[in-house]
């Protein structure tokens, strides 16, 4: 039986104020709100702008659950980058009185 991968992710507790975060969500969800200093790449754009991903630091992936980002971590792990997921997304992120950037999500 084949093993599934275990998507490594991170407690928003976790992330330091200085973390890089991936944001994968669609433009609309970005506009609704998004963590400040976050870098947007929708989910379907992500095999072709890898090259704006850095390789030199960890990358927090975010969506607004945690489903898709997790989807994105396993494909970046694949591809050697230092990723997690963000557990809960940006809802959790929310519900600990983190900051956003635009209206609530």
């Amino acid at each position: 039986m084949q093993q599934v991968p275990h998507t490594p992710h991170v407690q928003v507790s976790a992330v330091s104020d200085g973390a890089f975060l991936l944001d994968i969500r669609e433009p609309d969800e970005w506009s609704a709100g998004h963590v400040d200093g976050s870098l947007h790449i929708p989910m379907g754009q992500v095999p072709a702008r890898m090259d704006e991903i850095p390789q030199d630091c960890r990358v927090v992936v975010v969506c607004r659950s945690g489903h898709r980002s997790a989807r994105v971590t396993e494909y970046l792990r694949q591809h050697g980058y230092d990723v997690v997921n963000l557990d809960g997304g940006l809802v959790a992120w929310q519900a600990a009185a983190r900051t956003l950037t635009g209206p609530v999500i």
